[in-house]
């Protein structure tokens, strides 16, 4: 019995496995920084008038 039977499912699992691969590399996740400093810049306070 296999595991995945169908191409479908085959091949989404592929490209989900794949695509991950491409958003960590784009994220460059060796770098030293934490994963919510290169999504979401920190916050900085306004300056008052």
């Amino acid at each position: 019995m296999r595991l995945i039977k169908t191409e479908f499912a085959r091949f989404f699992a592929l490209g989900f496995a794949g695509g991950a691969l491409l958003v960590f590399g784009a994220m460059g996740l060796g770098n030293g920084h934490s994963l919510s400093d290169t999504m979401v810049p920190p916050a900085e306070a306004a300056t008052t008038h």
